[in-house]
């Protein structure tokens, strides 16, 4: 039974939070999701020793782990996740600060560390990481899927990474070009859980950071980000399209078009929300039906954004 197996893990030393049958849709950005069968974060100062130890029992178990950061870009089942869910969101803060290289300083962020945390914390280094302000999420999703806004991507500034491999070994990563692409990383196949970032910012003048910064902010929110619950982006950009994903969607008049709960963002075409009482079912037919009507009406194939985390129906 796993709160056994989980009671002989943490009698090697556990503090932090750990509750049986928590519902996901606390730790997500959606605010949709069934029970985590075991969700456990740890914290901060504890978490490298005992994600290293977690993961090395759960491998030789066949226990499925599922790591999890800020919660956005996801939906997760109505009918939840089977096995634990290691959250990392406690295991945040700078890493470390190392000197010039390439143009910039290097500096280390733990992988629970907000986004947009890690831009006020580069602004008040005077390094620039100004585009990423407002961003939801953590610094460690953020290098799964190579982020993206405002034409820059994580990658451009990435120099290497701390990971835990789902054995529990520590691993090193040096940065390599070839490795990523357009919200694509090695992270993604390997499995291997994102400990911490090295980063290698160019030094800019703080004030003018901070400007950039809010203006962003600014931008993220008057594009209707944050009104309500929502994963950000639903689809990705294909350039063989020739226009955005949000402007195919326009132009098909699917804004405001709805299944349940589920809404596209009346204001913008790329934005699926949850009104209050979406259902991840819900969320998850909306982007099929988008998928099909645009397959149907332009031969592009939309490719959603979004992950979709636990068993679903279909």
């Amino acid at each position: 039974m796993l709160p056994e197996f989980v009671e002989k893990i943490n009698r090697g030393g556990f503090t932090g939070d750990l509750r049986f049958d928590e519902p996901m849709a606390a730790h997500t950005t959606f605010r949709v999701g069934g029970p985590a069968d075991c969700w456990i974060r740890p914290d901060g100062a504890s978490f490298p020793e005992y994600a290293s130890r977690l993961l090395a029992e759960t491998e030789a178990a066949g226990v499925p782990v599922f790591i999890l950061g800020g919660g956005a870009n996801l939906v997760v089942s109505d009918r939840g996740i089977r096995g634990i869910v290691l959250d990392t969101t406690a295991y945040r803060g700078r890493a470390g600060l190392g000197g010039e290289s390439g143009g910039g300083t290097l500096v280390a962020f733990c992988a629970g560390t907000p986004v947009d945390e890690m831009a006020e914390e580069a602004a008040n280094l005077g390094l620039s990481f100004e585009f990423f302000a407002g961003m939801p999420g953590a610094i460690g999703g953020a290098m799964w899927m190579n982020a993206r806004c405002y034409e820059h991507s994580v990658s451009d500034y990435l120099a290497g990474a701390k990971l835990l491999s789902r054995g529990g070994a520590v691993k090193e990563y040096r940065f390599r070009s070839g490795d990523f692409g357009y919200k694509r990383s090695p992270f993604q196949k390997s499995g291997d859980l994102i400990l911490e970032g090295s980063f290698r910012l160019p030094k800019k003048e703080a004030e003018a950071v901070r400007g950039q910064m809010e203006r962003y902010r600014s931008d993220r929110e008057s594009k209707g980000h944050y009104r309500c619950p929502s994963a950000g982006s639903a689809f990705k950009n294909n350039r063989a399209a020739g226009r955005p994903s949000g402007k195919i969607i326009d132009d098909l008049g699917l804004r405001g078009f709805g299944i349940g709960g589920a809404q596209i963002a009346p204001w913008h075409g790329n934005i699926i929300i949850n009104r209050g009482n979406a259902s991840a079912g819900e969320i998850k037919a909306l982007c099929s039906e988008v998928r099909a009507r645009v397959k149907k009406e332009t031969g592009f194939e939309l490719e959603c954004e979004i992950l979709f985390i636990g068993d679903f129906f279909s």
